[in-house]
């Protein structure tokens, strides 16, 4: 039996012309009333407890009736709560209206009409899906992006380039606004000039600390990384200044507080260019680029390891870069070091077996000419032999040493089988060396 009072269908139905209403149908008509009353309670009572209000409202009723795609009711809109009359019918049967407020028509007709309130609607979209922007309207477009980067921009901007541009005259205005607090600004500034200071070297060490495990940093996370951006854009022949921005970015990624996973996409390709890069730091010592290099090489592993398990093909995407690199002879030797040494820390052994191996005979020949020339070629050659010997030693790794140990001879048909793997003259350091369990480590793999 249904709590909602069977008369009330009733009424309803002679209302509109229905007369004799079977009382079957009566009194299923009046337990889907009562179901779609406790819904639509049920959907007000969420907007009420999700405004932090203990009073429901006819305000939440009108909500929960569009969220059920019904008709709202009209007249009561007002905030203020609703006053109850009550008139008696009979014994025992009172009857309850709502009292209606006098209202002066002289006052009313010549009071201004009210502004009709905007609806609130809300909507998403993809920003970027794994660092690539999707074409919809709610994103700026191609040519929108192109715009912005030929602006002129800076206080000695040339006015003419910006007319050729067409952004004569035009005052953009950012599609998203970011304010900072002055504290976290003056916390960019000195940061970013303690990593550039050259004089301090304590002074570098506090920004790192800082930036490694500072919380409440987050803002400042797509400023840092456009920093680095710039930094290695605009001075590759400073080597300082580049050695110092990979650490600001390993600083950031070995920060458990910050939330570095979104702009992994555009602090990649700085970090790529001071490891694979042609020419880094113009005068700079070997030692110093070298040494570049291999930051770049760690901190790439680091991400590659950390985020991997996010963007899963983050450690494709990587290796597919090296390895173009590596397998590229017109790159110099020290973008060939770069290659290698970041194929290792990205993939691992597993990474130098399945892609540095299979190309060691063909690549051997080339670092064989770089060694035997007696040009500025022969030191980064040099290096590059140490390095790939290094890696292809990475292969001993889980395997069960030998009987006679990791030292001996190597025999002549040990040493043709190693020369048509790896080349003649990795084939003869291996023997000079003689490493026999790097031997058969390489032959095995």
């Amino acid at each position: 039996m249904s709590v909602w009072n069977p008369d009330n269908i009733r009424d309803v139905a002679e209302s509109v012309g229905i007369a004799n209403l079977n009382n079957d149908i009566t009194e299923n008509l009046a337990r889907d009333v009562e179901y779609r009353i406790a819904q639509v309670l049920e959907e007000a009572l969420k907007f009420m407890r999700h405004s932090k209000r203990t009073l429901l409202t006819t305000q939440d009723v009108a909500q929960a009736l569009r969220t059920l795609d019904v008709e709202p009711l009209y007249g009561y809109e007002s905030t203020r709560p609703l006053r109850f009359g009550e008139a008696s019918l009979g014994p025992g049967q009172p009857l309850f209206y709502v009292e209606d407020e006098e209202v002066d028509f002289e006052k009313l007709i010549n009071a201004p009409l009210p502004k009709v309130p905007r609806e609130v609607s809300f909507t998403a979209h993809w920003l970027a899906v794994e660092g690539v922007q999707p074409s919809i309207p709610q994103n700026p477009s191609a040519a929108d992006s192109r715009n912005l980067e030929l602006t002129s921009k800076g206080p000695n901007a040339n006015p003419t380039l910006a007319a050729m541009s067409g952004g004569g005259n035009v005052a953009v205005k950012p599609l998203v606004k970011h304010v900072l607090s002055k504290e976290l600004q003056l916390y960019f500034e000195k940061v970013c000039g303690a990593f550039l200071d050259e004089t301090s070297e304590d002074y570098r060490t506090s920004a790192y600390s800082s930036l490694r495990e500072d919380p409440g940093l987050h803002q400042l996370v797509p400023y840092f990384v456009q920093f680095i951006s710039e930094k290695v854009t605009h001075t590759l022949k400073d080597i300082f200044v580049l050695t110092q921005v990979m650490h600001m970015a390993e600083a950031m990624v070995q920060n458990k507080s910050l939330y570095v996973e979104p702009y992994v996409a555009s602090l990649v390709p700085p970090i790529l260019t001071c490891l694979i890069g042609r020419q880094l730091g113009a005068n700079a010592e070997l030692s110093e680029q070298f040494a570049l290099r291999d930051l770049a090489a760690a901190l790439l592993g680091l991400i590659s390891r950390k985020y991997s398990h996010s963007s899963h093909t983050l450690k494709p995407r990587l290796a597919r870069s090296c390895l173009k690199t590596f397998l590229d002879p017109s790159k110099p030797f020290s973008a060939h070091y770069g290659a290698i040494i970041g194929l290792h820390a990205v993939a691992g052994p597993e990474g130098v077996r399945a892609l540095i191996l299979p190309n060691l005979a063909t690549y051997s020949n080339l670092v064989k000419d770089g060694i035997v020339e007696d040009t500025p070629r022969r030191p980064e050659a040099e290096r590059v032999l140490g390095v790939l010997l290094k890696m292809l030693s990475t292969l001993k790794e889980g395997r069960v040493p030998l009987a006679n140990g990791h030292t001996g001879v190597v025999t002549d048909e040990v040493r043709d089988q190693l020369t048509e793997k790896v080349g003649e003259l990795i084939a003869s350091k291996i023997a000079e060396m003689g490493d026999v369990h790097l031997a058969h480590a390489v032959l095995e793999s």
